[in-house]
């Protein structure tokens, strides 16, 4: 039972793989922050410039005080979407990420379970007490791992939910204002 240099290197191989993917898919959602970024600054400058503009332009008092009012629905509107782009973007990220964790945890666990059944093969007599509380561990720890991704992915749909009530609650509000 012995590592051969060929195992060795398709394990280093198989962990490159996953940090190099990890890594690709954290440079993706560093784009996409960046973008969102770009674009939120460029429209918050281009409406500035219009509204600047527009309130040059008012012929009185009352005009420039319904200009004002008129601003702040397109604007907190705009902040809605930014929010919301924003947290679709890192929900994405984590759930990637969470994907790759799972994959490597179960790739681990399968590969120490073999390894395992190789060295029971290869124990003295009575070790196998020893080999069947390590795999009890392992299933032990296993199971915890699940339950905390299921508690995890629970509280992250009800996050998800509560950004969306938030949200709606936020917008009902502007338009019960800009009806008033």
């Amino acid at each position: 039972m012995y590592v051969t240099p060929e195992q060795i290197q398709a394990s280093t191989k198989a962990n490159m793989d996953a940090i190099l993917s990890l890594a690709t898919s954290q440079f993706a959602a560093f784009e996409k922050f960046a973008s969102l970024n770009a674009n939120a600054v460029k429209a918050v400058f281009e409406d500035s410039i219009a509204n600047t503009r527009a309130l040059a332009g008012a012929k009185d008092v009352q005009e420039l005080v319904n200009l004002q009012s008129t601003f702040a629905q397109p604007a907190i509107e705009k902040a809605i979407a930014y929010s919301k782009s924003m947290y679709e973007v890192a929900t994405q990220n984590n759930t990637e990420f969470t994907k790759a964790t799972e994959r490597r945890v179960t790739e681990w666990n399968e590969n120490f379970v073999s390894l395992l059944d190789k060295a029971a093969k290869n124990a003295p007599a009575g070790s196998d007490v020893a080999v069947s509380a390590v795999k009890q561990m392992l299933a032990a720890a296993n199971s915890a791992y699940d339950n905390f991704n299921k508690v995890t992915k629970q509280a992250t749909e009800i996050a998800e939910a509560n950004v969306a009530a938030a949200t709606e609650t936020v917008k009902g509000m502007t338009k019960s204002k800009k009806a008033a």
